[in-house]
């Protein structure tokens, strides 16, 4: 075989190639953006359990304020309270408990994580993280995670008043 049939057969094969190439990137594209979608529908669902879980804990607990979260970290809902002691020598310590329950932003993991950080009198009580695969999620369970957490904040708050 010639020089030149080996060279049109090896531009052939390169465009080929680069065809390949293109669709792929086209392919994995477009699966990038559904998994944007997927993380999308998942999160407005857990951000709108959170928050009325949320919502109920405040209730039970006169004195927490509630608060809506978007930030880079995530979104999602917050309680909060700060708390003032004096004692007899007149010295004042001031008191800060916080649960916060957030979705977190789509990382290059494709997972659907939720994270939670408590405190309570200005200790931590825990800073947590759990996630899932965003093509295997299970709501029920992360909400059930979600709903864990809540229940062991309050539980552990009523203990300490």
């Amino acid at each position: 075989m010639d020089f030149e049939k080996r060279l049109a057969k090896a531009i052939e094969r390169g465009q080929r190639a680069g065809d390949a190439r293109a669709r792929a990137e086209a392919e994995k594209a477009l699966t990038e953006q559904e998994l944007r979608q997927l993380h999308t529908r998942y999160r407005l669902q857990l951000d709108e359990h959170i928050g009325s879980c949320l919502k109920k804990l405040a209730r039970h607990f006169p004195g927490f304020r509630h608060e809506t979260v978007v930030c880079d970290r995530g979104w999602g809902a917050a309680v909060s309270r700060d708390d003032l002691q004096v004692d007899r020598n007149r010295r004042r310590t001031n008191y800060f408990s916080r649960l916060e329950v957030l979705v977190r932003p789509l990382s290059e993991y494709s997972v659907l994580e939720l994270g939670a950080k408590a405190a309570i009198r200005n200790k931590e009580l825990f800073n947590r993280s759990h996630f899932q695969r965003l093509a295997e999620v299970d709501l029920t369970s992360l909400t059930d995670m979600n709903d864990l957490w809540v229940l062991e904040f309050a539980e552990l708050y009523a203990a300490k008043q």
